[in-house]
């Protein structure tokens, strides 16, 4: 994508976005995320395949070149919330969620405190759940927490707060 800029001197310069650059470094990333997320491998890649294809489609609209990976990453998060509206609406009951397993030795390495890490994760709410997702699994500053929810820096911060206090009341662990 090329993006125009004016350099010190007023000459026009074009700035170029290496969609596929992004794709390389962090597809494996996102979809781990959205696994997260969604909770089955192939509605992840689904929902990081449709973000990277929306976000090359639209590159031209990118203000900010620098930013095509928290935009991305945006794009991730609303594909995962539509995924879970759409699972809300067909299944009207809580489905218990459980990691698929893929070979017993990673059937071994779930353990049961993880198993239940990720329930009570997955009892947040929403946006508790996301900044959590973003902070402790991507290791995302404040700053780029709140740009990819689109929230500010201290609405970022309150709410990881918020689900950490929440988290720790679900798996009984003492403040």
């Amino acid at each position: 994508m090329k993006v125009e800029q004016l350099s010190p001197g007023g000459a026009l310069i074009r700035k170029r976005v290496d969609v596929a650059a992004i794709f390389a470094e962090h597809h494996v990333g996102l979809v781990r995320l959205a696994l997260v997320m969604v909770g089955d491998q192939a509605t992840a890649e689904d929902v990081v395949q449709e973000a990277f294809t929306r976000t090359h489609a639209g590159r031209g609209r990118l203000r900010d070149p620098d930013k095509a990976l928290t935009y991305v990453r945006s794009a991730v998060f609303n594909g995962c919330r539509s995924v879970m509206r759409r699972r809300a609406t067909v299944f009207r009951r809580a489905v218990p969620y459980e990691p698929p397993v893929w070979s017993a030795e990673s059937a071994a390495l779930l353990s049961e405190e993880r198993r239940e890490v990720l329930r009570a994760l997955r009892g947040l709410p929403d946006r508790q759940r996301e900044a959590l997702t973003l902070r402790y699994y991507l290791d995302l500053s404040d700053q780029e927490i709140a740009e990819t929810m689109g929230i500010s820096g201290s609405t970022a911060r309150s709410t990881i707060a918020r689900g950490l206090a929440a988290l720790g009341r679900a798996l009984g662990e003492d403040s």
